[in-house]
């Protein structure tokens, strides 16, 4: 059995594994109505880091679903994972304007630099590249989202030299931050 379902094998366990609590209080706010399952598969993956296939059964379970409803939510919703993520994540647009843009070239070189591709995690547990197909923001194109900031106009060596700083210790809100330009006085 993997490492989520270890310490819960159902729902009247005693010494429950802890993760578990969190998704039991956002269940019993939403008086387990199967009209709450997304809430309640985001408490998962926030307690988790992701959503473990043994999760998504006791969530199916405490919901009354079918675990295929369940499965077929969090896999419809990009916003949700079914493996582990890393401790940095970069999501790139591949919208219309996003591809037009050339963010393609910014997912080959950031493939190219960190041996990862979309939807995988660098073995060090550091690093996910995830692509996505719309984020809304198509004024900004191409955009990439990193360390919760939405990225706009980057550039492939741009985006790199961002994720190189923040893996290698550093803060993302300087580089991220609009440039003010000198005023003369």
């Amino acid at each position: 059995m993997s490492e989520a379902g270890q310490g819960k094998k159902d729902a009247g366990n005693g010494g429950e594994d802890p993760r578990y609590k969190g998704i039991d209080r956002v269940l019993k706010k939403l008086q387990f109505k199967q009209d709450g399952l997304i809430e309640v598969l985001t408490a998962a993956q926030e307690a988790f880091g992701y959503l473990p296939e043994e999760v998504m059964i006791y969530v199916a379970r405490q919901l009354k679903l079918p675990f295929s409803w369940v499965y077929g939510v969090a896999t419809f919703y990009h916003f949700f994972s079914l493996k582990p993520q890393g401790k940095h994540n970069a999501i790139i647009c591949l919208g219309t304007a996003c591809y037009v843009g050339r963010a393609n070239d910014i997912v080959d070189a950031i493939s190219k630099e960190y041996s990862v591709e979309p939807g995988h995690t660098t073995p060090d547990g550091e690093f996910t590249l995830t692509t996505t197909r719309c984020l809304g923001c198509c004024g900004l194109a191409p955009v990439v989202v990193f360390e919760n900031q939405v990225l706009g106009k980057e550039t492939p060596e741009g985006t790199i030299d961002k994720i190189k700083m923040v893996l290698a210790g550093g803060s993302l809100g300087t580089a991220a931050a609009p440039v003010e330009e000198a005023s003369a006085t």
